[in-house]
């Protein structure tokens, strides 16, 4: 059976299996922490979706819907949110989930040691009303925060303080690491990081099973060439992704489909804008706004897009795509494909021939490496000549942190589905709780007043008037050169029920394994 699907959900059977079954999944990232307040990256918030929760969680259709919380609603005229607790929720050990918990899943994901802290910018205070009823006050009113939060997972407060699992460990090791206590659809069972994690159901979850998986297997496969050939000996039941070069053959084999959609994630390429020098020791051309914007113009986008994406890809103008509330039709035309005015802008900026690193992760993005290696050969045809160092992307993440680059690949996804997400993450000046992934050190004044006046305004038309202003000063100094949207292409089996969501999560409580056609 062969198929090309272009509905990023399929609706799950309305009868299950009566038989339950291993379920076999494979992507090409391991997850590299299993805490959930470690690391703000999709392949480790996507993969604990399924073994902890949140107060709220998105659906299948992206939207926000109830979880450990059962109901939301503001507090007075824009001073918090209260969260009325689900009543009868255990972890996996056991134990109660309480307002106790929320408060201190507060305190660790808002510490200086988390990666999630921005999530908490405008908070203030968390305060447990009682043992099921918490309110987060803020210091301005905050109409999208429970879209903010959707990956906010809650930690047991005892077990992690008996295991010395207080704070997050992001660049380093603790209990939290590689162990798990979480309320969700499934328990870890074992974990073999860069080799195997087995996931099991969890018999006290509260919600409906929907699922009839008895063991979820996930393995990471890094050459895609395995990952394929997997896939067609049945030897794994989903692979993401299928390259791009795969497709047509995966969907020409009997007992396998390619399920194709688009990501709500944007691929750019990030600039060291604040530091002294080059890795090389040569003058930091990239502190020049004249070079970011050259780049934007020497590469030539539609090329990549079909010769590398095979045509599966969309062209990007800013942050965010279109489908993302807050896109500004201001903003919507990329930066023309021009190598002479590429040309100009270096020579006048006094840079021909500059020498600098690319750096580019080798198994986190759809054709990363690829892409970066035709990066290379536009920049050098306007006087840049870049060396390509592209690596692991557990490697990758720490590299970036400690300043180890001159001009880097990044893919950001909002997980809030708003334009406000990449400006608090990305472009506002870094900070304990802002601008955690600004690896380049940009900053402006005007972005930082406008985003928590973003933040509070209730007025769409306000709201949609300070984004356009802050797309266009992102485009104008050329913060990011964005690159294009990135397809999803999932390889499943026949027989396998399952939903695409536009964040590329893969949530094991919606597969059901051995449905007959």
């Amino acid at each position: 059976m062969h198929r090309l699907f272009t509905a990023s959900v399929l609706a799950l059977a309305t009868a299950l299996p009566t038989q339950a079954e291993t379920f076999r999944w494979a992507a090409t990232t391991d997850p590299q922490t299993m805490d959930p307040h470690a690391v703000s990256s999709a392949p480790v918030l996507g993969f604990l979706n399924n073994v902890y929760e949140g107060l709220v969680r998105r659906g299948r259709d992206m939207s926000i819907e109830p979880a450990l919380a059962e109901s939301w609603e503001p507090i007075g005229e824009g001073e918090g949110w209260r969260f009325v607790l689900r009543q009868g929720v255990s972890f996996h050990d056991g134990a109660d989930f309480t307002a106790e918990d929320v408060v201190f899943s507060y305190e660790r994901a808002a510490s200086e040691e988390s990666d999630v802290a921005s999530w908490f910018a405008p908070v203030t205070e968390v305060v447990a009303v009682d043992d099921y009823t918490v309110d987060v006050m803020t210091s301005s009113p905050q109409p999208i925060f429970p879209d903010s939060i959707a990956n906010w997972m809650m930690m047991d407060s005892g077990w992690a303080e008996a295991n010395g699992a207080e704070r997050p460990a992001r660049d380093a090791e603790n209990y939290a690491t590689g162990n798990v206590n979480g309320t969700g659809a499934f328990m870890l069972q074992s974990r073999q990081p860069d080799l195997e994690t087995v996931l099991v159901p969890f018999d006290g979850w509260w919600g409906e099973v929907e699922h009839n998986i008895t063991e979820a297997i996930f393995t990471p496969i890094q050459n895609s060439a395995t990952a394929v050939a997997a896939l067609l000996a049945g030897d794994i039941d989903v692979i993401d992704p299928v390259p791009v070069q795969d497709a047509a053959r995966v969907n020409a084999t009997d007992g396998v489909y390619v399920l194709d959609g688009i990501e709500a994630r944007v691929i750019m390429l990030g600039f060291a804008h604040d530091h002294e020098s080059l890795q090389n020791g040569g003058d930091n051309i990239f502190a020049d706004p004249r070079i970011r914007q050259a780049v934007g113009h020497a590469i030539n986008v539609p090329a990549i897009l079909q010769a590398i994406m095979g045509g599966a890809a969309e062209p990007a103008s800013q942050l965010v795509s279109p489908a993302m509330r807050g896109y500004s039709e201001a903003a919507s035309d990329r930066p023309a494909y021009d190598q002479d005015l590429a040309r100009s802008l270096i020579a006048e900026a006094g840079a021909d021939g500059a020498n600098f690193t690319l750096s580019c992760p080798n198994d986190r993005y759809l054709n990363d490496e690829s892409v970066c290696q035709a990066i290379v050969g536009m920049l050098a045809q306007v006087g840049l000549n870049a060396t390509l160092d592209a690596m692991p992307v557990s490697n990758y993440w720490p590299e970036l942190r400690a300043d180890n680059f001159d001009m880097y690949l990044l893919g950001w996804s909002p997980g809030t589905f708003d334009a406000e997400h990449p400006i608090r993450f990305l472009v506002h000046t870094s900070g304990e709780r802002l601008g955690t992934w600004n690896f380049g050190g940009y900053s402006n004044p005007r972005i930082d007043e406008l985003l928590p006046a973003i933040q509070s305004e209730i007025d769409d038309a306000a709201r949609q008037e300070m984004l356009d202003e802050a797309a266009m000063i992102i485009q104008d100094d050329a913060v990011y050169t964005p690159l294009y949207v990135q397809p999803l292409l999932w390889g499943v089996r026949d027989g396998i029920e399952l939903t695409q969501r536009a964040d590329n999560f893969f949530i094991l409580r919606w597969v059901t394994v051995g449905v007959s056609e």
